[in-house]
């Protein structure tokens, strides 16, 4: 299986489509999958892009509508998780995963999917200490008290959730990087075309990078990992014990502009094709064993009642349920808001931001008996 891995997208899909489709011709190959580390900014209409996250001379609606609309299709299978740059109002409906347009997958705030025989998780957001421990009580369209900015911050609600994974996970993707990644690679050799004394400070006192996402990458150990966020290349290799024990090799991928490294394809060993997109058995597990504390408040999730309720049960179920469903494919694209019209386009602001109930999350949640929860306003 070839797979692509794109940094930052920040809402060039064209581009970056386009310099696939380069590779494939030059090279005479198909690439099977891209997957994208975060700053997507799956951006549908203007509603959408108020809600966006970005400097005010990058308020853009880019090319992700094209997309939405049908207008265009992505020629590869992409799967993708948020960064700290997304229209997050449109991320909440997906919650827990999703199609963001025809052959575009989110993987939600936190999640595990398969495609083909190959496991890939991912966490969303960027860490910040101070909101860390709170639940997710930002509501659209998050105009209180900066709440745009803090609903892409990582919970430990969705860490706690990925670190009861058991089974391997082939490819984890984080948009900040783990935590002192960098004393497993070469730092120094790269970091002169940052030109970067803040990068270099973080380094020595070593605050660069995220601690849950180092706590996932020594609980999980995959064999890849991918990041962005900071717009620089950068390789390492993580020993997890011992020499002739698991390792993971991690690869941060710059933003797409020319001349930037911002896509790298590489091969893993998989099953023939063709590949597709499918549930996670574990991972749908682990949702349904902890959806019933998922925190909407400022205070924390609290576990207390739910440690004692064995996973396997869980997972026992879910196999049952998705053998009566007859398929592990997620259910299917839906559009919730009107399309982006670039021959009369809307005033930004002058559109009324709502929650939509997707009709992919209310059939997921019907799938594993969750009731919805996402626009709880207690």
């Amino acid at each position: 299986m070839r797979i692509a891995v794109e940094g930052c997208m920040h809402g060039d899909l064209d581009s970056v489509y386009a310099t696939l489709m380069h590779l494939e011709k030059v090279e005479n190959t198909k690439i099977d999958l891209l997957i994208c580390c975060g700053d997507f900014q799956a951006v549908r209409n203007e509603g959408d892009l108020q809600c966006l996250e970005v400097p005010e001379k990058h308020r853009k609606m880019n090319s992700f509508w094209k997309y939405y609309s049908g207008q265009q299709v992505a020629p590869v299978p992409t799967i993708f998780i948020g960064g700290n740059h997304e229209a997050s109002n449109y991320l909440w409906e997906l919650y827990y995963g999703g199609w963001a347009a025809p052959n575009i997958y989110f993987l939600g705030f936190a999640g595990v999917v398969k495609f083909g025989n190959i496991r890939i998780g991912g966490l969303s957001g960027i860490y910040k200490e101070k909101d860390y421990h709170l639940g997710h009580f930002e509501k659209v369209p998050y105009v209180e008290n900066n709440t745009r900015r803090s609903v892409y911050h990582v919970r430990e609600y969705d860490v706690h959730k990925l670190m009861q994974i058991e089974q391997p996970i082939d490819i984890f993707l984080s948009h900040d990087w783990p935590l002192n990644i960098t004393d497993y690679g070469n730092w120094k050799a790269t970091l002169h075309k940052k030109d970067s004394r803040s990068l270099e400070y973080d380094i020595h006192t070593r605050k660069l990078g995220s601690k849950p996402a180092a706590e996932l990458l020594h609980k999980l150990k995959p064999l890849y990992w991918f990041s962005a966020h900071l717009h620089w290349k950068f390789a390492a290799v993580v020993q997890h014990g011992e020499e002739g024990g698991p390792v993971t090799k991690f690869l941060a991928l710059d933003k797409c502009l020319p001349g930037r490294g911002f896509l790298q394809v590489f091969e893993v060993d998989s099953e023939p094709g063709p590949y597709e997109i499918q549930y996670d058995e574990e991972w749908l597990a682990i949702t349904r064993k902890f959806n019933s504390v998922f925190p909407l408040t400022r205070t924390p999730a609290q576990y207390r009642g739910i440690q004692f309720d064995k996973l396997q049960d869980h997972l026992e179920w879910v196999k049952s349920k998705l053998k009566t469903r007859d398929t592990k494919k997620p259910f299917e694209f839906v559009q919730t808001v009107q399309q982006y019209d670039p021959y009369h386009p809307v005033p930004v602001g002058s559109i009324l931001v709502e929650h939509h109930r997707n009709p992919q999350t209310l059939a997921f949640l019907e799938l594993l008996q969750l009731p919805y929860l996402l626009d709880n306003t207690h």
